[in-house]
């Protein structure tokens, strides 16, 4: 992608990897590096790394502006349904792989549970590629952000664990496709 933009105004972002929430002033000059999952990677050398905005945002850098799509809820009883946490999750990217979480074979575990005021809590249990992966926070704390945006949502916890380890085995056949390798 590597497309030059300059920020049209004052724009929120995270900072890849910390997870930093700062903001990007008016006229920064940033490289788009990915748009996948409704947000924008940026690499900013200005400020000396890689920054993620969100779709809405994509005016501040000439997009049109995106919203995630509208989740479905259960007519009859109003609760999120458990397809919508994980096309939720499918929306989230690590900045360096064009495969979202869910097809890389990331996510080990999601939990739904009501809590008292009628709303409900959703538990991730979730891996990197490798160890060492200094996105982990960033991939955690976007997922736990779109979570919840979810309607419904009162809660998320997004924890990083190790056990079983990740492997490429454990990529989608959908993801294998995208990343070449069937």
């Amino acid at each position: 992608m590597d497309e030059q933009v300059m920020l049209s105004r004052d724009c929120e972002a995270v900072q890849i990897p910390a997870g930093h929430t700062v903001t990007l002033p008016q006229g920064t000059v940033a490289i788009i590096t990915q748009s996948l999952g409704g947000t924008y990677t940026l690499q900013v050398p200005s400020f000396g790394g890689l920054y993620r905005i969100g779709g809405t945002d994509g005016d501040a850098i000439g997009k049109a502006p995106t919203a995630a799509p509208a989740p479905q809820v259960s007519a009859a009883s109003g609760e999120v349904l458990e397809a919508n946490v994980w096309d939720q999750l499918k929306t989230c990217y690590d900045p360096e792989i064009p495969v979202n979480i869910v097809d890389l074979g990331l996510v080990y575990d999601m939990q739904l549970s009501k809590l008292p005021s009628g709303n409900s809590k959703v538990e991730v249990k979730m891996t990197l590629t490798a160890p060492g992966c200094g996105m982990g926070t960033a991939i955690a704390h976007d997922a736990r952000m779109k979570l919840l945006d979810l309607p419904g949502i009162e809660q998320a916890d997004v924890d990083l664990v190790w056990d079983p380890p990740w492997s490429p085995q454990m990529i989608s056949p959908e993801g294998r496709a995208l990343l070449g390798m069937d």
